[in-house]
């Protein structure tokens, strides 16, 4: 998987945390994920299409996904609750908008997010490897799994 296309994820997370969550976050090292399941129970899948297909999905801890969604809503959210979903899903869409500017190539499409919560499994790209990156916050983790792979571009057919 070319680092061109994780790379924009990341460096949209990161200036999320830094700008508008204003919450120190550290990134910890990529490894192969050998499953479909994401780490926690609350999860924000964004889809990828075009020259390049896949997913990239975001599982918040529960402290987590409280701490994001308070800092966003500006009051402290308790329970995930549909403030809670609403505002993890809004933190998956600014991702989304921020790496689709940066994303390599322009024949592509990043959907809006759907957040799930509760335990599920994610239909990852067969025979993709599955990245995941470890992320740290004063609350707890976070982690990001990247999926994503080239489709074959039909050549052009002469007239």
């Amino acid at each position: 998987m070319d680092v061109r296309y994780i790379n924009p994820f990341l460096v949209s997370i990161q200036d999320l945390f830094k700008t508008m969550i204003n919450v120190p976050f550290s990134l910890g090292k990529p490894r192969l994920k050998q499953d479909t399941l994401p780490v926690f129970e609350i999860s924000s899948i964004i889809g990828v299409s075009g020259t390049i297909t896949g997913s990239v999905v975001i599982s918040f801890s529960k402290p987590v996904a409280l701490q994001i969604a308070s800092a966003l809503l500006g009051e402290e959210i308790h329970e995930v609750n549909e403030d809670c979903k609403d505002a993890i899903g809004e933190v998956a869409n600014i991702i989304a908008g921020g790496a689709k500017k940066d994303f390599p190539t322009g024949d592509n499409s990043i959907s809006v997010p759907t957040v799930v919560i509760g335990k599920h499994e994610v239909s990852y790209p067969r025979g993709v490897p599955i990245i995941t990156i470890p992320c740290e916050v004063s609350s707890g983790r976070l982690t990001i799994d990247v999926a994503l792979k080239k489709t074959k571009v039909p050549s052009a057919v002469p007239c």
